[in-house]
């Protein structure tokens, strides 16, 4: 009798991240329409419709390609190919900034609801404590986002489960380069101020032990931050 083969992919073959997917389709596209370096690439919307992709995936896959050298993001100007030779790939970058995203969205809503229904004062006055840090180190980019991190972990200790705060610490942990450089690109002091209104919203609703409050409060937050980055 002949051995029946199986017809599924090895266990070691993975997926590609769709942002790499994406970002190989705009260098085939640099390719065949012979976009020369130093030459204008269309617009973020055109590309969008061309490729019929989401701005958010073309987004985080001209970031990557902005790490790989493959192209320049000129501010007011608009993204060019890069006259300097490209790498043979590009650089693994981690999971796109908007997987994470919104994978927060989904999580961090019920922890903000699990602590204004279990913080004790205590847990509160540390929540509070990183807001008021967040706001002293406002014009300090690398301790705003140690701040800004703290606040996060420290609504995740509220809820007194260490596997949530395991979680969020991984989700911060998946804020590579990807989600810095668009930070770079995008990041305003209208959200930056923003941000801060939206922590003070998110304490106040866990302080006054408001759990639909504090879901709604965090979830907004999330969600706006994702429609900045996505629009620009």
């Amino acid at each position: 009798m002949q051995k029946r083969t199986s017809a599924l992919p090895e266990p070691h073959v993975h997926e590609a991240r769709l942002y790499r997917v994406v970002a190989d389709r705009i260098q085939d596209l640099i390719r065949t329409e012979n976009i020369a370096p130093g030459e204008r690439l269309p617009s973020e919307r055109d590309l969008a419709t061309k490729l019929s992709v989401s701005r958010a995936s073309l987004r985080e896959a001209l970031i990557a390609l902005e790490l790989g050298g493959v192209i320049e993001v000129r501010g007011g100007s608009g993204v060019y190919v890069s006259e300097r030779p490209a790498p043979a790939d590009l650089p693994e970058a981690g999971p796109g900034p908007f997987e994470v995203l919104s994978a927060r969205r989904l999580i961090e809503a019920e922890i903000a609801a699990i602590a204004a229904r279990v913080a004790t004062d205590s847990a509160i006055d540390a929540i509070l404590q990183a807001v008021v840090e967040m706001e002293q180190s406002h014009a300090n980019y690398s301790s705003n986002e140690q701040a800004d991190r703290n606040f996060h972990l420290a609504i995740a200790r509220a809820t007194g489960n260490s596997a949530l705060v395991g979680s969020l610490n991984y989700l911060w942990d998946q804020r590579g380069r990807l989600w810095h450089k668009l930070k770079e690109h995008f990041q305003t002091e209208e959200l930056r101020q923003e941000t801060l209104k939206d922590h003070r919203r998110i304490l106040e609703a866990i302080a006054a032990h408001d759990p639909a409050a504090a879901r709604k409060a965090m979830r907004a937050h999330l969600e706006r931050v994702t429609r900045t980055f996505s629009r620009g």
